[in-house]
């Protein structure tokens, strides 16, 4: 077999099962490869930002890595927004990246670059296989880089020689070499600090965390100690819905932000970050926690923190009988005009059992938490990294991951287009997504932070940066041109009744909420 074919069957054997890809020249040999050798999906994305969005979500829902392949650096460099959000997330990806052959790239032909250097700020692990016979070993050791703890990004750099000349065969993926766990002298630490305090303690969460059962062991935490429970403004994946312990986020806002955070004397971290603002504003802080206040880290991300959480309850005798049952809010079938509130009742009573909301919803969608907390179990999903045109990337990945469930994208319309080729490849896979686009005809969320930032007034010139009109976007031809059924709705009735025919049936589907 040939270098390409040792890689394919290395993968394979490694776990690793389906391929986000977007080739070109140099990975033809990698395309053969995939053609003859069985147990690899393929699924292809028309732009290199949906195969690395795609892979994010698809670890975020499978907990297992799948591969990409791009070709060569600029190929590699088109995806790089999504891995830095998927690197912000923790989540496991295997790049394959083609390269001109050993001999060529001393030519400096079009399209030679510096793969490594592109490679590196957004991969934990890189290398470029030096000739064929390496070339499955080298996937070997990418497939255990993008499984370690944490989680990372591991890019292969495959020369085309290296896959067409001939290789030895398939390589083992090296065991793991621990296992998650914790600290204990943590746990006792922050136990120690849980105990007094009450509710001017804080126990801030994100990550593995916000399970399920993390999710219930904070909340017999909170029933024994007082502190309050927060996530982190934006999370890998949460466990939401009736029967679940339901906490507030922090929010974006600076402003909204300070106020809550004022009076807590400690906060404890499970896998979150120290709470900081997204983004430096003129005579506004950075930090968001007050001043003296202390923070206790448990545990980081890649470490086993319902683990640590089950201690920390057990050292604190929390039980279930702690627990302070929870007010649901109340959710009702809206009508009327369209705004934000009703949009957000809305989408809560049509969210199915077990779906998986992807929420990049930026403005509209801050309103969305609270309702939803009442919908059916389900998980969220956000945006870890800040750079859009992440969700319906990963509502793709996601779809892929669990077929059996039913996926809800939430995107504004400025954000959709980075990444709207997402719908032809939900098309041509058949995926179970329903894309929700809000359509305010403007980037409101830059329009907010011109006046958060303290630039003036905007004028025409401005404005017209930051506005999406002359021409308007009409998202349900744009869905029609890729093979995606969408309608169009204006009225809080019309947005009901697309939810709950999308809802039910399979396949993609596409709402513009035209706002």
């Amino acid at each position: 077999m040939n270098g390409a074919e040792s890689l394919v069957r290395t993968l394979v054997a490694g776990g690793v099962d389906v391929c986000f890809t977007n080739p070109g020249t140099s990975e033809m040999h990698f395309v053969a490869a995939l053609d003859r050798v069985e147990g690899m999906r393929c699924v292809l994305g028309l732009f290199e930002g949906v195969v690395t969005g795609a892979a994010d979500g698809y670890f975020r829902m499978k907990g297992t890595p799948a591969s990409t392949l791009l070709h060569l650096g600029p190929g590699l460099a088109n995806g790089l927004a999504n891995l830095h959000n998927a690197k912000k997330a923790n989540s496991g990806i295997v790049n394959i990246v083609g390269q001109h052959a050993t001999y060529h790239i001393g030519y400096n032909a079009p399209l030679t670059s510096d793969i490594e250097g592109l490679a590196r700020p957004m991969s934990a692990w890189v290398r470029t296989s030096p000739d064929a016979k390496s070339v499955a070993a080298d996937g070997a050791a990418a497939i255990a880089a993008a499984m370690s703890s944490p989680p990372q990004i591991a890019t292969l750099i495959l020369p085309a020689d290296t896959a067409w000349n001939e290789a030895d065969g398939i390589a083992q993926v090296p065991a793991e070499s621990q296992r998650p766990g914790y600290s204990s002298q943590a746990v006792d630490h922050a136990a120690k600090v849980l105990r007094s305090g009450g509710s001017q303690n804080l126990l801030l969460l994100t990550g593995s965390a916000l399970t399920e059962k993390g999710l219930a062991l904070a909340q017999q935490i909170a029933g024994k100690t007082g502190c309050k429970v927060m996530g982190q403004t934006y999370n890998p994946r949460m466990a939401r819905g009736l029967g679940r312990f339901a906490i507030d986020r922090i929010p974006y806002v600076i402003e909204q932000a300070l106020p809550i955070l004022k009076d807590f004397k400690n906060i404890v971290l499970i896998e979150a970050n120290d709470p900081v603002a997204f983004f430096a504003y003129p005579n506004k802080p950075s930090l968001l926690k007050p001043e003296g206040c202390e923070v206790h880290r448990v545990t980081h991300g890649g470490d086993n923190s319902v683990a640590a959480l089950e201690a920390l309850a057990g050292s604190l005798g929390a039980k279930p009988a702690d627990v302070v049952p929870q007010k649901p809010m109340d959710i009702a079938r809206p009508s009327g005009a369209l705004n934000h509130a009703n949009i957000a009742q809305a989408i809560a009573m049509a969210i199915p059992e077990n779906a998986i909301v992807v929420d990049e919803s930026i403005t509209t969608g801050r309103q969305f938490f609270p309702p939803t907390a009442a919908a059916k179990p389900h998980d969220w999903l956000q945006n870890m990294g800040g750079s859009i045109g992440f969700s319906p990337p990963v509502a793709t990945g996601a779809a892929v991951a669990c077929p059996d469930r039913k996926v809800i994208c939430m995107v504004g319309d400025g954000s959709s287009m980075y990444t709207i080729q997402s719908l032809w490849t939900q098309a041509r896979e058949g995926l179970n997504v329903v894309t929700i686009v809000f359509a305010n005809r403007i980037y409101q969320i830059l329009r907010g932070e011109f006046d958060g930032v303290g630039a003036g007034e905007p004028g025409q010139r401005a404005l017209d940066m930051l506005k999406l009109d002359r021409p308007t976007l009409d998202f349900v031809a744009l869905a029609k041109g890729m093979g995606v059924p969408g309608r169009a709705v204006t009225t809080a009735d019309e947005f009901n009744k697309a939810l709950e025919e999308a809802m039910a049936e399979p396949g993609p589907r596409l709402i513009e909420v035209q706002m």
